[in-house]
């Protein structure tokens, strides 16, 4: 299973859902499921705008794959099953955040090999394709990592309060 998620924020992100619905035309074997928040929902794959944490957790589980939004939370519940996230940044030139703190956060943790980054659509489809197919890379062993998740989770809470923090601001 593919699962994507675009978190709850207010800015659609319908780039990653129509990349998403587009892949899942492509391999109807394969079930795609997207938590679409305040995006269009898809067409052709399983949609949910919103997902208790419950069955989100159970969602990370069961994916082969994990596709999501740079927020550190979607990040690191991805990475407490194990699975190394492709992730595509929000960007604010296209509408979909107000700052672009997940841009650099995102390059950061594809730096340290924590995350995959996403910038396009091809790229999305090929890094898909080889996580389909078994390739490596897409899995780790999650006693290794523990002690830096936690630290990485801090640090993104901390930058979203802060951003949130601005954004709030008069």
């Amino acid at each position: 299973m593919v699962l994507v998620v675009v978190g709850t924020d207010h800015h659609p992100f319908d780039r990653v859902v129509g990349w998403a619905d587009g892949w899942a035309r492509g391999h109807p074997d394969v079930r795609v499921v997207v938590q679409f928040g305040t995006s269009r929902p898809p067409v052709v794959a399983e949609g949910f705008d919103v997902v208790p944490v419950e069955a989100l957790t159970d969602l990370f589980a069961a994916a082969t794959v994990v596709v999501c939004h740079g927020g550190p939370g979607t990040i690191m519940g991805a990475r407490s099953a194990g699975l190394v996230p492709l992730v595509v940044a929000r960007r604010s030139d296209l509408g979909e955040h107000v700052a672009d703190h997940q841009v650099r956060f995102v390059a950061r943790m594809a730096a340290a090999g924590q995350v995959q980054a996403v910038d396009d659509r091809g790229t999305f489809e090929d890094l898909l394709d080889q996580a389909i197919e078994g390739g490596s890379g897409f899995r780790f062993d999650r006693g290794e990592n523990e002690s830096l998740a936690r630290s990485v989770a801090r640090f993104g809470a901390l930058v979203e309060n802060l951003v949130e923090g601005r954004a709030n601001r008069p």
